[in-house]
């Protein structure tokens, strides 16, 4: 990341400034964050969020390059990719028509998008999801830890605990019916208080901590290898209000998208969003849509009614 200041595809208005506060490398600006970007050069926040998203995209694209070799591209068949692809596991869920639906349950360096209206349960599926991600790898699982971002407040602590507690009577159950000394050795270390320990949760409470927070959250990851989903409740929900400059609203929710995709990536996690519904009124009908159209960036998007 010690690429030079000049060399990065920034404006030049916002370049001369960076220049003219002392910064001369895109590590410095990648340190600097974007609250304190902000101050020191007279920007705003959403400014410098943007910003030093395009800094790390560019720098993520070096450090890529850097790994495939001098100058190289990475070469594969097809059928490679379809290998990866399905050597990729699953986060299971115990339910065997929603694993079946999903093809084996959410799986793992993909972006799945949960829509549905107020009510109808997509943060009761993303709390089930943060237990799940946890379920020990001779159990089916894949033995991961949780992030859970929470933009609407809906995360329940209590309603955590009653899903962990039937979750581990349920592989307790399955341990009994088997007598297999890995279930048994995989329970002294699958409990309740193991479970709540590993799910991190961040309360974002407007689009400049939602977009801060998934900026700064591959340094986290960094930290937290084990985590293996990564849950955002309300990906619509802080960009539906207080926006004047639609143009840079699109821009940040690309530069949002595109960032956890790379998360997804590098990290091989799931990614699951939940996306509220609106009304799209048409000539003749009008019809529940859903709020954010993420088409473009998820893998499967499960509708609930």
């Amino acid at each position: 990341m010690q690429r030079e200041l000049g060399s990065l595809p920034l404006a030049p208005a916002l370049r001369a400034r960076l220049v003219a506060a002392g910064f001369q490398t895109a590590q410095e600006l990648l340190e600097t964050g974007p609250c304190g970007l902000s101050k020191e050069i007279g920007i705003s926040k959403e400014e410098a969020l943007e910003a030093l998203q395009v800094v790390r995209q560019e720098c993520h694209g070096d450090a890529a390059r850097t790994a495939g070799g001098s100058g190289a591209t990475r070469k594969c068949t097809a059928l490679e990719l379809l290998e990866e692809e399905q050597a990729q596991g699953f986060i299971i869920t115990f339910c065997s028509a929603l694993d079946n639906i999903l093809g084996g349950g959410v799986q793992l360096t993909k972006i799945t998008e949960i829509c549905g209206a107020p009510g109808v349960g997509k943060t009761q599926l993303c709390m089930q999801l943060a237990v799940d991600v946890q379920i020990p790898e001779c159990f089916g699982g894949v033995a991961g830890e949780a992030v859970f971002i929470d933009t609407e407040g809906s995360f329940m602590v209590d309603r955590v605990v009653d899903i962990a507690t039937a979750c581990v009577q349920h592989c307790q159950l399955i341990a009994e019916a088997h007598q297999e000394e890995d279930h048994l050795k995989a329970l002294e270390t699958f409990t309740l208080e193991s479970i709540l320990s590993h799910i991190y949760y961040f309360r974002c409470r407007d689009y400049i901590e939602l977009l801060a927070q998934v900026y700064l959250l591959p340094d986290f990851l960094s930290e937290h290898s084990k985590v293996r989903l990564v849950v955002v409740d309300g990906i619509a929900f802080p960009f539906r209000h207080d926006f004047e400059d639609l143009s840079l609203r699109t821009r940040l929710l690309n530069g949002l998208a595109q960032q956890l995709i790379i998360i997804a990536n590098d990290h091989k996690s799931a990614v699951v969003l939940t996306n509220q519904m609106t009304t799209r009124i048409g000539q003749s009908q009008s019809t529940l849509v859903p709020a954010l159209d993420w088409s473009n960036f998820s893998s499967l998007m499960l509708l609930l009614l």
